[in-house]
């Protein structure tokens, strides 16, 4: 399988308000930019649909390590609460787990992709990471 690596990104001013997401693409030496927002979102939504539209993109099954800054997306993939959300039908503590649906949409990318999820300090000095902030961050301010 080929291996890919996905930075992704996700703003919001509010929360919620208008929001944006981006992800990087990487293959060896070849990168694609992909970034798209919402009007009425929140921060998470937008962490989320970033992993979402990156491992969306993908034409075929691939090894896929995904950077992301987000704990909320990362904690919940690699210390595996998705999974115990997913086995209560996404109810906790008598509640509906927030973001169902896009949680849902993951879950199934990951059926088809084997992906390692890392966390990267955000705002920092990954230049990866930095540019998905920007591409974000452009989309909210579209928005407004």
């Amino acid at each position: 399988m080929t291996e890919v690596e996905i930075y992704t990104d996700g703003a919001c001013s509010g929360n919620p308000g208008p929001g944006g997401w981006a992800a990087i693409l990487k293959k060896g030496d070849v990168e694609k930019e992909i970034h798209g927002g919402e009007r009425h979102t929140t921060n998470n939504r937008m962490e989320l649909m970033a992993a979402i539209e990156g491992l969306g993109a993908l034409k075929s099954p691939c090894v896929v390590t995904l950077y992301s800054d987000s704990r909320y997306l990362v904690d919940s993939i690699t210390k595996g609460w998705v999974h115990s959300w997913r086995a209560k039908n996404f109810v906790r503590q008598g509640k509906k787990v927030p973001n169902t649906d896009l949680w849902l949409r993951l879950l199934a990318l990951l059926e088809v992709h084997s992906v390692t999820f890392v966390w990267v300090k955000g705002h920092a000095s990954n230049p990866y990471n930095n540019r998905c902030d920007e591409l974000a961050v452009s989309e909210w301010k579209a928005l407004r």
